[in-house]
């Protein structure tokens, strides 16, 4: 008898943690999706009609990105085809087979692309010396190329906001600029538009998303090379902060989004002696408000 009552006991305590794992995973899944709706609709990433492409490394960003992207795309009040595309860089001991599994099972048209750019890296770069420059060059270039090619008319990265904000600092304290990485960017020559879905999200709950989701990550240290000290330092800081003053980051990444150019120091974006903002180029422009399709981002965020 107090067998079976031990064994209805943990049956029921079985059945209530999995009832509030389901809730947690939906909450943090409908986070998500908001916060990719949000900055679809912030910065017109994908209209309809569009192509795309979604670049997938194997790592839990770019996981995450397609697996939200999918889900909206059921729903979304535009049409719109994705694709995912994988680069194989032949990196020792990468495994082939794990990403052609898992996108054959989403019934998603999906290509991957083999190109030996780590023999180029090694031969390139010196020994001991982060290869993660050069590397990602070569892989931008190729993506870049193979979306042309295949008539995409949006490139879609896994950069999160904590990326942004990496950015921004690394920009800062080594680079000397005030840039980070934008939501959307348009190539030079017109030929490519690269957007960054996962803009608003933070890596803490894309990494949670990624756990019970249970991808099949990739590591992406497979070529050996040292990580990029100078970002694991502002990482550290980053982390650092969440811990002793949470809000933080949600503050910083806020002032990412509302720049004052006037009370900046920048000649070339701001003219100190009309005060007027320029275009970057030492001319003036006009600071009206730009006209807003409301319309539009409501559908968006119904998602």
């Amino acid at each position: 008898m107090s067998e079976a009552i031990t064994a209805s006991s943990e049956a029921a305590l079985n059945s209530d943690a999995e009832h509030r794992q389901k809730l947690e995973f939906n909450k943090l899944q409908k986070r998500l999706r908001r916060e990719m709706g949000q900055a679809i609709a912030d910065f017109s990433m994908i209209e309809a009609g569009d192509k795309v492409m979604c670049c997938l490394s194997g790592g839990k960003d770019s996981y995450a990105m397609l697996d939200i992207l999918l889900t909206l795309q059921k729903s979304a009040p535009v049409r719109f085809e994705l694709i995912a595309v994988n680069l194989d860089q032949k990196q020792p001991g990468f495994p082939e087979e794990v990403l052609p599994e898992y996108l054959a099972a989403l019934d998603i048209e999906y290509h991957i692309i083999e190109k030996d750019t780590y023999s180029i890296v090694k031969e390139k770069v010196p020994e001991g010396k982060t290869t993660c420059g050069l590397c990602s060059r070569l892989r931008r270039g190729i993506l870049y190329n193979f979306a042309e090619e295949h008539g995409v008319t949006k490139i879609a990265l896994g950069h999160h906001r904590d990326d942004l904000l990496e950015t921004l600092f690394l920009n800062m304290f080594y680079g000397g600029k005030l840039k980070s990485m934008p939501p959307v960017l348009h190539s030079d020559d017109g030929r490519n538009t690269v957007i960054r879905p996962l803009a608003y999200s933070r890596e803490k709950d894309i990494a949670r998303y990624a756990r019970m989701r249970e991808f099949p990550i990739i590591p992406c240290n497979l070529c050996g090379s040292q990580e990029n000290l100078q970002r694991q330092v502002i990482k550290d800081m980053f982390q650092a902060w969440d811990q002793q003053h949470p809000g933080r980051l949600e503050t910083m990444f806020r002032a990412l989004c509302n720049v004052e150019p006037s009370h900046l120091a920048d000649t070339d974006l701001f003219d100190f002696r009309e005060g007027s903002r320029r275009s970057g180029s030492g001319q003036a422009i006009a600071t009206a408000e730009p006209e807003a399709a409301e319309f539009g981002r409501l559908d968006i965020l119904n998602i």
